[in-house]
């Protein structure tokens, strides 16, 4: 039996979305402390516009690279929203973490 060349793409989306959910099902997200991303000394810039982007973030011991919006940031680190199956997820991730998406 062959592959399916023609939407290798959309199925290899497919599976990484079912590997994202089941990371996400059975590990806690985790995000930078205030003390981390230096709440009290740094100030924050919001965006009305947030912008998109590739971060890596982590669940538990696994980090997965997943597509998300910029949301907040500061010099340190940046406030990204994802989703995982129907849930919003966010968290703050160190800034060179988080690549722009042309």
């Amino acid at each position: 039996m062959g592959s399916n060349r023609r939407y290798a793409a959309y199925f290899d989306r497919q599976m990484d979305n079912r590997i994202l959910q089941r990371i996400a099902e059975e590990n806690p997200l985790q995000s930078l402390t205030p003390q981390e991303r230096q709440e009290d000394s740094l100030p924050v810039t919001r965006d009305p516009k947030p912008k998109l982007c590739k971060a890596w973030v982590r669940f538990g011991p696994h980090a997965l690279l997943v597509d998300a919006v910029v949301v907040v940031w500061n010099d340190l680190a940046c406030g990204i929203q994802f989703t995982v199956g129907d849930k919003e997820l966010r968290c703050w991730v160190w800034a060179n973490a988080v690549r722009a998406v042309a």
